[in-house]
């Protein structure tokens, strides 16, 4: 999907001496130029793009991740740039494709992705080696230690790509993904050097589907990418800062490794039940952590988030543990569709295992407000008995609203039902008229999302979290 051909003001790509363009333009009306570079059959095709930036969910989930805000990014360097002396040695490359086949750029883009899946952690540091070598000011846009963000970045950029011939997909990913990444100091004239690293990562790891046609396909979509969340970012700016400071104003502990904590906006915060945010603590400058919002929007302006405390988790650990009244916290746009639909009177089925209870709560207290009576039916599951932390909440809402149901699933103790969450719904009800909500752990989601298919319900009625969000959201 080439933007240029369908927008007069989008990218375009420009062939000139030893150079391409890759048309994502600076806020001045420049195209931003990046080198090009050599494929491995020798022939010389356009390197870098202009797209891209730091991005971290995956289409058709709730979620988004880390970098970083300050610093700045420099700009390439004129002339040809030639690959560190490092990786494995090209190899030959096969005889062209029978002529019956796919040679669509998206076919290509899956091939490039099929040939380096069995390396890819061995193509990711290739990545971030070309990036922070040619480009060192980046190095300050990202946490001190890399081992979540590494995978996240390159693995995103990926993702986005293989959605190249979806434009509704791909535009309501990276629409979101653009105004979230202001938070971290993303700026137009950072999307070349991302781009360049990443072509210059690919030519050197998949040699066997790697050439110009190729190579096109891929700044193509790259360009797409980049200026679809650079546009996004710039109108976002219009109405909305990139982050918030929130000033913690209670932090209780229900566990020896839960907490409560309710943060104070310096300014008005508007989100949905159901949406969640990311989170930076004073103490990890840089990393930030998806959290959902634990209750609907309050009168008073305050947000809470539950935390659980994990091993070896820098912010959740922070969080629990350190935070305290009167600290200072950072919070990104809110985001994320796993929100009530309020023009049906469909019945909710809403499943939260250990802190995912928090948005389903939030959920809760949505239909509430909107005054509505519709069947709400919720499993709140637990290792054990003391892992339901919030649960007198949950009962105290059930005494009050008729058509609200909450029953406690236990996998290791006497209370609760038996059999673990999603496996303990089947017993309940059929639930295929009902509109879906899982929150937990990624398997959780994953198992209810196999289970609630398998009993019949339809996959457009079951709502869940970004699974790679989640996985941020344990760090």
């Amino acid at each position: 999907m080439r933007r240029g051909r369908f927008s007069s003001h989008g990218p375009r790509v420009a062939i000139g001496p030893g150079r391409k363009t890759y048309g994502t333009r600076s806020r001045r009306g420049r195209p931003m130029e990046v080198p090009a570079t050599a494929s491995p059959d020798g022939d010389r095709t356009g390197g870098g793009a202009s797209g891209g930036g730091w991005f971290a969910r995956t289409p058709g989930g709730n979620a988004p991740v880390p970098p970083p805000r300050d610093g700045a990014g420099s700009a390439p360097r004129n002339g040809p740039r030639s690959a560190p002396a490092f990786g494995p040695p090209r190899q030959e490359r096969p005889a062209p494709p029978a002529q019956d086949a796919d040679t669509s750029d998206a076919a290509l883009l899956r091939r490039t992705m099929a040939e380096i899946e069995p390396i890819a952690d061995t193509v990711t540091s290739h990545f971030y080696a070309l990036l922070f070598l040619r480009h060192p000011a980046l190095r300050a846009l990202f946490p001190a230690a890399m081992d979540t963000q590494r995978d996240r970045l390159f693995a995103a950029l990926l993702t986005a790509a293989t959605h190249a011939d979806d434009p509704v997909t791909l535009t309501t990913y990276l629409t979101h993904l653009g105004r979230g990444h202001r938070k971290y100091g993303t700026r137009p004239e950072h999307y070349p050097a991302v781009g360049e690293a990443l072509i210059g990562a690919l030519s050197r790891y998949a040699p066997s589907t790697w050439g110009p046609r190729t190579e096109a396909a891929w700044v193509a979509a790259y360009t797409t990418i980049s200026q679809i969340m650079i546009d996004a970012a710039t109108a976002d700016e219009l109405h909305a800062p990139a982050w918030w400071q929130a000033e913690v104003v209670a932090h209780d502990m229900r566990t020896k490794d839960v907490a409560i904590v309710t943060v104070r906006p310096e300014q008005p915060y508007p989100f949905l039940a159901g949406q969640y945010t990311a989170l930076e603590t004073p103490w990890w400058p840089r990393v930030w952590r998806h959290y959902s919002f634990a209750s609907a929007p309050r009168s008073d302006g305050l947000l809470s988030f539950h935390v659980k405390a994990v091993p070896a988790g820098w912010v959740s650990n922070a969080l629990v543990h350190r935070a305290r009244p009167g600290d200072v916290l950072r919070l990104g746009p809110p985001t994320g569709s796993m929100t009530v639909d309020h023009t049906t009177d469909s019945g909710l089925l809403c499943l939260g295992g250990g802190t995912g209870i928090a948005p389903i709560k939030a959920l809760v207290e949505d239909v509430v407000q909107h005054g509505r009576r519709r069947s709400v039916d919720v499993f709140y599951g637990a290792r054990r008995n003391d892992d339901l932390y919030d649960f007198d909440t949950m009962l105290r809402l059930q005494q009050t609203h008729s058509w609200l149901s909450v029953r406690p699933v236990v996998d290791d103790g006497p209370a609760g039902l038996p059999g673990g969450l999603p496996e303990a719904v089947r017993e309940y009800g059929s639930w295929h008229t009902h509109d879906v909500y899982l929150s937990g752990p990624p398997g959780m989601i994953r198992r209810g999302v196999d289970t609630m298919l398998g009993m019949g319900v339809p996959s457009h009625r079951i709502r869940h979290d970004s699974i790679e969000g989640l996985v941020g959201a344990t760090t």
